[in-house]
């Protein structure tokens, strides 16, 4: 399940060190009592269970477990686990629960976590819900020495973190940044298992630079030349070469070292037109960016004088760069050398201005926020974002390409259905830009339909399969169900997942009224399920579910979604 206090695509955990200490702060500590199959007490019942080290195996002692309620999160019991990992929580009335556990040296954790989905546990009659193992990850630790030309520490090197996705297609996000202390020391603690990159951004600290305005070019004999140098940004394994930065693998637990070396080069000078505007002064600037995030920009100390024409960059590390000005041009560049920047070479960019309106056709009222992510991972445009006020947006300067359209208002993802484009409309979230403006309505959906079913485990001739046999018709924990859209072009935009309770239910909100296929997945995390054709196979053995205008704001589906085996 998600909880409900989250959207679809809320950043699920940011909130669970908050909800943990929230839940431990503000409440007693239940008292701990040995595991019983014995019956509860009449209407009330309990959870109770083994917390263990996800990569060991071992019980994991001290750890406080809290219930919260599904519906908004809120603290309704804790308890610390005892020596032997287990604990329990009593005199439950039945219902369904959020159950989180947390532990200094793991990663803070709801129960059977995958992404921003957990399963609930249900209490009630014939559920079993006294036999749990709650595993926590240990946190993984990355640490290392930044040194410079002759092994000399780097003292407050920008260190940055950066995560490669397990889904193809997806970006590289960044994970975090710390900066070196006095030994050219950094650490990243708590991490998550994964795959990394790391970069490292320095200046080295007897650097001299010419300045960069109004001023006359330095004299060739100028002594102070020699200082002028830069360090590459440097990735590891010591390497200034973005696409040959060396990953970084990390277990739950595991303890890595990255040591990185920084070599001076001489800094570079860009020579480029002074801008002009015809309104006020526009103050060129470059962003430089890593794996396609801007992580550092270098602008001029003021505006160029007018009578100049041209502006110049100095002490400039080799890298890659964007150049913004006033033209509506992108300049990108790899710097390698000095050079003449010729901003008419430069990626033009068009203006998209729209409107965001409900299903009904009336422009929509609340303040939202509209981002435009790009669908070519290749390139390294960033997602850009602006506000939409009282149903209007703009984005002054977009690069061709394919891009999705994302709004959001009030901490909740709204669904798109369909978006006009100079009054041709088409299904989904998806842009295409070229090389003119485009005037678009995009029609969003506030639908809150919320479809809730059951995850079965059903063999082929409809009986139980051999496998699960023993479990008869109950329904299966932890699956992954996916809501696709039988219409794939607007599968990105309003397909919805879940993950199974430990009854088996799941819930699914925010439904825009169509044609859709329920299918059930077991260990289908590890699947790129954002891939129409991969989800596809599932789909003829899936349950078909049509959503109407009319359906209401609740529909519970009259049978069980097989659970398929995963291919």
């Amino acid at each position: 399940m998600m909880p409900a206090a989250l959207s679809q695509f809320s950043a699920h955990r940011r909130l669970q060190g908050f909800v943990i200490l929230l839940a431990t702060v503000c409440l007693p500590a239940m008292p701990q009592t040995p595991h019983s199959s014995s019956p509860p007490a009449s209407g009330l019942y309990r959870i109770a269970g083994k917390v263990v080290n996800a990569v060991t195996g071992e019980p994991v002692r001290r750890a406080a477990v809290a219930l919260l309620a599904v519906e908004d999160s809120r603290p309704i019991a804790s308890v610390e686990s005892g020596n032997d990992g287990s604990f329990a929580l009593e005199g439950l009335p039945a219902a369904k629960y959020q159950l989180t556990a947390s532990r200094r040296g793991f990663r803070t954790a709801f129960y059977d976590e995958h992404d921003e989905f957990s399963t609930a546990i249900v209490t009630g009659a014939g559920q079993e819900t006294t036999n749990l193992t709650f595993r926590l990850v240990p946190g993984a630790l990355l640490h290392g020495v930044v040194t410079a030309d002759g092994g000399d520490p780097v003292e407050g090197a920008d260190v940055m973190l950066f995560l490669k996705p397990h889904r193809p297609g997806d970006r590289i996000v960044e994970a975090g940044s710390a900066l070196t202390d006095d030994t050219g020391a950094y650490e990243f603690g708590n991490l998550a298992a994964g795959e990394y990159l790391l970069a490292v951004k320095a200046e080295p600290w007897y650097a001299l630079h010419h300045p960069s305005i109004n001023t006359h070019p330095r004299p060739a004999n100028d002594p102070s030349a020699a200082l002028d140098v830069a360090y590459p940004v440097t990735y590891f394994d010591s390497t200034t070469d973005e696409t040959s930065a060396s990953p970084i693998v990390l277990a739950g637990g595991s303890r890595e070292e990255a040591n990185i070396t920084l070599h001076a080069v001489p800094a570079l000078h860009l020579t480029l037109e002074a801008p002009r505007a015809e309104r006020g002064e526009v103050i060129p600037v470059l962003h430089q960016t890593i794996f396609g995030a801007k992580v550092f920009t270098e602008s001029l100390a003021s505006p160029p004088d007018p009578r100049q024409a041209t502006v110049e960059f100095t002490g400039i590390a080799p890298g890659h760069y964007e150049v913004e000005q006033a033209e509506p041009r992108i300049v990108e560049l790899d710097a390698t050398v000095n050079q003449r920047i010729d901003t008419s070479l430069g990626t033009p960019t068009v203006e998209i201005s729209g409107t965001l309106q409900t299903s009904s056709g009336s422009s929509l009222k609340d303040e939202a926020t509209v981002t435009l992510e790009p669908l070519d991972s290749a390139l390294r445009q960033t997602p850009i974002q602006t506000v939409c006020l009282q149903g209007a947006f703009s984005f002054p300067k977009v690069p061709p390409g394919a891009w999705e359209l994302w709004p959001e208002s009030a901490g909740r993802q709204l669904p798109i259905p369909s978006i006009a484009v100079d009054g041709r409309t088409h299904v989904g979230n998806r842009l295409t830009v070229q090389d003119r403006p485009l005037s678009v309505v995009v029609t969003v959906s506030q639908a809150e339909t919320r479809i809730e079913g059951f995850a079965r485990m059903i063999g082929t001739t409809g009986a139980p399969s051999d496998r699960f046999s023993s479990l008869g018709w109950k329904g299966i924990a932890g699956v992954m169900v996916v809501l696709v859209p039988k219409n794939r072009s607007a599968f990105r935009s309003l397909v919805r997942r879940d993950q199974s309770d430990s009854d088996g239910s799941f819930a699914l909100r925010d439904v825009v009224p169509g044609q859709y296929t329920l299918v059930a997945i077991p260990d289908g995390w590890a699947l790129d399920w954002a891939q129409p054709e991969l989800i596809g196979r599932y789909l003829p053995k899936g349950v078909a579910v049509t959503i109407t205008e009319n359906s209401g704001k609740l529909v519970r589906l009259s049978e069980p979604v097989p659970v398929q085996a995963r291919y």
